[in-house]
């Protein structure tokens, strides 16, 4: 990855509603996460593209929804865990922050389609 991503033009590009870009969000975010897990991304890596203040910023002010903002309120620690803690717990820290990251991602693809389901039920 040589460039950073900003969610600002990759969302605007993404036709629907905000409830659409949020599921478009939770799903690159979940990619993130498994590429941080399986080592194909670093912490620092990610900070640098993805989690950086000016997609945090715009994530808090465009969705103003708590799960995207958990998501984005965790990238700042990544790296941070490594210089401060022992190889050990680093790793463990980064984990628990990997599932910490996870656990919203699934609520807000869950609530996607809760919402798709009802439209169905009310058409």
């Amino acid at each position: 990855m040589r460039q950073s991503y900003q969610l600002r033009s990759v969302l605007s590009e993404t036709r629907g509603d905000p409830p659409q870009q949020l599921e478009l969000f939770a799903l690159v975010n979940l990619g993130l996460v498994q590429s941080l897990a399986s080592g194909v991304l670093s912490a620092t890596e990610a900070v640098q593209h993805f989690y950086n203040a000016d997609n945090c910023l715009f994530v808090r002010t465009h969705f103003r929804n708590r799960e995207a903002n958990a998501i984005m309120s965790h990238r700042g620690q990544l790296p941070d865990l490594f210089d401060c803690l022992s190889p050990e717990e680093a790793q463990r820290e980064f984990c628990h922050e990997l599932v910490t990251m996870r656990l919203p991602c699934l609520k807000l693809l869950e609530k996607g389609r809760s919402s798709r389901v009802g439209d169905r039920a009310t058409a």
